[in-house]
This record gives C-alpha cells, structure tokens and sequence, in this order.
C-alpha cells in the first residue's frame, strides 16, 4: 500500500536543511494512522515527536514505541523507518550535526518536557527560509534544553533473520497474542527449537522475555493516555493487573504510575 501522509509546515510550505546559522528546524506532518515511512537517513540529526498520537521508530536494530511524552533522538546518517501507531501530529525537530547535543550516541529516548513542547510549537510559527533573531533565540533554547531531557527507554531489539523478523512484527502489532513459540513457529516457518536458538543467539534473550519487552514497550502510551492498569494488562495478555504490576516492577523498579508520573 504507498504511504498516505498529510503534511503541512504552519504557515509555511517547505522546511529548509538546518545551517550553523539556523541549527534548528522542523516540519510539521499529520500522519494517518497504519501509515508508514520507509527507511531512510538524513544529513542532518533528527529529534522525532509527537505532540498526539503514538508512532513506532525502528533504527539500529531496535524498535521504540513512542507516545506524546517520549522523543527519539536520531543522528545524522542513521538509517531510520517510522509507523503511525494512532494518527499523529508529528513534529520532527532537524539539527545540524555540528551542534549535535549527545556526540557519540546514534539512538536516544527522551522525555519531552513542557518546555521542549512548548519550543518546537513556537519554531513551527517560525518561517525556516527567513531566519530571525526570534527562531535564533528559540533554536538556542531548544539546543539547551536537549542535554537535560531525562531518560526512560523502552527499547525492544528485532532480529535480522527473516523468519524471526514475521514473529516479533507480527507480536508488536498484537503484544496481546497468547500464541506459545510452538503455535508461532508454523507461521514463521521454522521449528520451535530453531526460534529459539535465533532468539537467544540474535537478541540474547529468551523468546518470553522478548514478549514481555515489546509488551511493556506498548504500555506506554496506553498508560499515558490514562487508560486503567485493569484494562492495560488485559489488553497485553496478563492474567491481571497485578501480574502486569508485578513485570513492570521487575524491569524498571517502580510501578507503572511512578514511571510515568501519571495519575491512573
């Protein structure tokens, strides 16, 4: 199916590559729910973030399921491809890689403060081929706030192998599956024993452990639209809230609520 994206930039039309004149900037898209980006790279680094929806980021062998308080920080040349998990209102931020804040780092998940939100909706007033002082100032600013944004990844690593590959795409459009990696290995192609080796030699995890990554992955943005832990963990396969409780416990040391910082 070709990708249906509706895309708009504000009051302005195109988006300029960021300069050392004017490091920042961005382009404002609208993408349609179960719509894709396919894998591509840019000159520049790219901050990707929504400010509605949820959308999932694969780069680097890894996949990120990203809700409005979360960004994923990619650098110049990183091949990346993108999914709209609930139609979003993507703001991806451009910057050039001379000012890149986290040297080194190819992939990074970061929290979106209120004032990072607030910055990029005001560089979106901003005309990109008329640079001024004002989207200077706020280029600054945003260049600044980057660094002290907090850190709370929930990465889920994906295979190269193309059988293992069906499995974990097929589980990450539905982490509520109860399939055994018996029941998987039909579809996929290959014995139960050979999913297995692939899964602790390709990920270095176990294929339940791999599950239960893509399933708190999901979680996310479920738990910070607000919906109730009940109906998070019956959608992702527990037996009940406190079993979900429980793994989430585990994983990240703190219940869902104090991970998030969300009244449920």
């Amino acid at each position: 199916m070709p990708v249906q994206i509706v895309t708009h930039t504000g009051p302005h039309e195109s988006r300029r590559e960021p300069t050392d004149v004017q490091p920042v900037t961005m382009i404002a898209r609208d993408l349609v729910s179960e719509r894709s980006l396919q894998a591509h790279t840019h000159d520049c680094a790219q901050l990707t973030l929504a400010l509605e929806g949820v959308i999932r980021l694969n780069a680097m062998d890894s996949s990120w399921i990203v809700p409005p308080q979360r960004a994923i920080w990619t650098a110049a040349n990183v091949e990346h491809s993108l999914s709209v998990i609930e139609t979003a209102r993507l703001r991806p931020v451009y910057v050039v890689s001379s000012f890149d804040p986290f040297p080194g780092e190819p992939c990074k998940v970061l929290e979106v403060s209120p004032l990072l939100r607030e910055l990029v909706m005001a560089l979106e007033q901003e005309d990109p081929a008329l640079p001024t002082r004002r989207s200077q100032l706020i280029s600054d600013l945003i260049l600044d706030e980057l660094p002290h944004l907090a850190t709370r990844p929930i990465r889920v690593p994906m295979p190269r192998d193309k059988r293992l590959k069906s499995l974990c795409d097929a589980l990450l459009a539905d982490p509520g599956a109860t399939q055994t990696l018996e029941e998987w290995a039909g579809k996929a192609g290959a014995s139960e024993r050979t999913l297995a080796r692939l899964f602790e030699k390709e990920l270095g995890m176990s294929f339940g452990q791999w599950r239960q990554q893509a399933r708190l992955a999901h979680a996310a943005p479920m738990i910070s639209s607000g919906m109730p832990l009940s109906q998070v963990a019956d959608a992702l396969g527990y037996s009940s809230q406190s079993a979900f409780t429980a793994m989430f416990r585990k994983t990240f040391g703190c219940p869902p609520t104090a991970f998030f910082n969300t009244r449920i």
